[in-house]
């Protein structure tokens, strides 16, 4: 057996963090020994699932491994860990910690909201395509949900989504960045459009892939939310933050709606995603760097389907939604046999796929898995 530990081992079991500057140089020196591992690996490159594929930050694992001291102890909503992470939020977006609450991931926040709205005997209104957990939910409790279809550019229709409203509409939701499309609402329509619609219904807007958007135009919608609007928005650490897995994201709206949906809440979040997240929230260096790897891997992908004639939408997310021209299962299980997992289909655009960025130094396998199987 080898007596040799790689730099990831190391920095596991010494428990040093490396946040900055440090992190940056870190990264730097060791992206060229990670690409190695996944070249020798016979693990199929991830591109479905819209993961940030460096998984945390050293910072937020640090965190971790000093709270499994604490994994005896609850967190419940007075817990320490708990109460610094919701005023944490609050400070970074404005509000108050009674704007805020935490759930286990955004989809939580997402299904209390589908839930409320079947208790007020609401119905919801939504574009499609896009992120299904809110409206999933809301038609299993027997909730009517209004579908507008996208327009011809897989932008949002606003004029068509502000003439299906009506009286039984209690929520519209608005996914912006928009899931699986990657398209950005501008802020231009849409402040003016949730400003108007806020007096009609709740306005949902979920913000899951807000890091990740670099577009000097971006406002978020949480302005709406200061200023006294009945909006809504949901956040999570799922995405550019790599905590996925931990189930961590939060609701910011009205202090009385948050009461209202805090004790709608149905799980509770555990003691080390609330402290990683605590600490990922303070690393922008590691969000910025996570932000700059998916800017190269986008532009690789651009420059590749630009090069084989391939349609494709401009990403402010973490992936591209692309023109495949063949049913999107097909190439589903061509591209596996290559060894890279891409995305599944999403109705009515079945020939359509949504791919997840990886590392820039993997982007290679997928340009060659991609070259074979669309000949």
């Amino acid at each position: 057996m080898s007596n040799k530990m790689t730099r990831r081992q190391w920095l596991s079991q010494s428990g040093i963090a490396l946040g900055g500057t440090a992190l940056a140089s870190y990264w730097s020196m060791s992206h060229t020994a990670f690409a190695s591992e996944q070249e020798t690996s016979h693990a199929p490159v991830r591109m479905m699932y819209n993961e940030n594929p460096y998984g945390p930050s050293e910072t937020a694992r640090k965190a971790m491994r000093k709270a499994f001291d604490e994994a005896n102890l609850y967190t419940f909503s007075r817990g320490e860990a708990y109460t610094k992470l919701r005023s944490l939020i609050a400070q970074q977006v404005g509000l108050t910690p009674n704007h805020i609450a935490i759930s286990a991931g955004s989809t939580e926040i997402l299904r209390a909201a589908a839930l409320i709205t079947a208790l007020k005997g609401g119905e919801v209104l939504a574009p499609h395509p896009t992120f299904l957990s809110l409206t999933r939910y809301a038609e299993t409790m027997s909730v009517k949900v209004h579908w507008v279809p996208v327009d011809e550019d897989l932008q949002f229709d606003l004029p068509a989504i502000r003439k299906k409203i009506t009286k039984n509409v209690k929520l519209i939701y608005l996914v912006n960045p928009n899931n699986p499309t990657g398209t950005l609402t501008p802020y231009d329509k849409l402040r003016p459009f949730c400003e108007e619609m806020a007096k009609k219904a709740l306005v949902f807007v979920d913000e899951a892939y807000h890091e990740y958007v670099t577009d000097p135009q971006y406002r978020s919608m949480v302005e709406l939310v200061r200023e006294g609007h009945n909006v809504m928005v949901s956040r999570t650490a799922s995405k550019i933050h790599g905590l996925a897995g931990l189930r961590v994201g939060f609701g910011i709206a009205d202090p009385k709606l948050i009461r209202y949906m805090r004790m709608r809440l149905t799980g509770t979040n555990n003691i080390i995603g609330l402290n990683a997240a605590l600490a990922s929230y303070q690393d922008e260096d590691f969000q910025k760097l996570c932000r700059q790897k998916n800017n190269e891997a986008k532009e690789y992908v651009y420059k590749l389907f630009t090069e084989t004639g391939r349609r494709y939408l401009p990403s402010h997310t973490n992936f591209v939604f692309f023109h495949t021209g063949k049913p999107i299962e097909e190439f589903q299980d061509a591209m596996e046999k290559q060894g890279v997992l891409v995305g599944r289909p999403f109705p009515p655009y079945l020939d359509w796929c949504r791919l997840s960025m990886t590392k820039p130094e993997w982007m290679g396998k997928f340009g060659a898995a991609f070259q074979k199987v669309m000949g």
